[in-house]
């Protein structure tokens, strides 16, 4: 499993770092072989909506390698979606197998056109701006539309790296995440399976 975390400036660091600690337990509880991951933006750093940097592991790297796609959101993704090197950026990840956004990054993967007659979900405050990208918009904290997977705002994050982990590794492995993590709020099989 080899996955591209995408970040941006303005982005939400607690949109990213919630579901990487949760779909990191698919490598640190030997869930899945060779599991790896990049993290993937437009510049080699980001700066977050409330100032914090991090640097970036590939600048621009061609994500059609990967098996899965993840996209935060943040303020930064309102400019983002109208950014034609960007959205053109993300286009290259069209055949990669599982794309997941959480909050405003389902903006980003409408943009792309990767929720063409799909249903999603993203922050509450912002369905309005989702609707002209998908099919329907689910006013769900989780939605799953095959290998399409939305959560709705910052704090579902960590359900959804769960979510994954149920549908990557099965429901067994989420009692030994959840320990880990101590986080005894996600229920195992809430959110279906799509």
């Amino acid at each position: 499993m080899k996955m591209a975390f995408i970040l941006f400036d303005r982005m939400t660091m607690l949109d990213f770092v919630g579901f990487y600690d949760a779909i990191a337990k698919l490598r640190i509880l030997k869930l899945m072989d060779n599991v790896t991951w990049d993290l993937c933006a437009m510049s080699g750093e980001i700066t977050d909506e409330l100032g914090m940097t991090s640097k970036a592991g590939l600048v621009a790297p061609d994500l059609s390698s990967y098996d899965l796609l993840f996209v935060p959101g943040g303020i930064g993704t309102r400019e983002l979606r109208l950014d034609g090197e960007f959205v053109g950026w993300l286009q290259t990840a069209k055949d990669v197998p599982w794309k997941v956004s959480v909050c405003t990054g389902a903006l980003l993967l409408g943009a792309a056109g990767f929720l063409e007659g799909k249903k999603a979900t993203t922050n509450p405050n912002c369905y309005d701006l989702l609707a002209p990208y998908c099919a329907e918009v689910v006013k769900r904290r989780i939605v799953a539309d095959g290998t399409i997977v939305t959560g709705g705002g910052v704090s579902a994050s960590i359900d959804l790296g769960l979510y994954m982990l149920e549908r990557l590794a099965g429901a067994e492995a989420i009692p030994r995440a959840m320990q880990m993590m101590d986080y005894p709020y996600y229920e195992i099989g809430k959110f279906g399976n799509g």
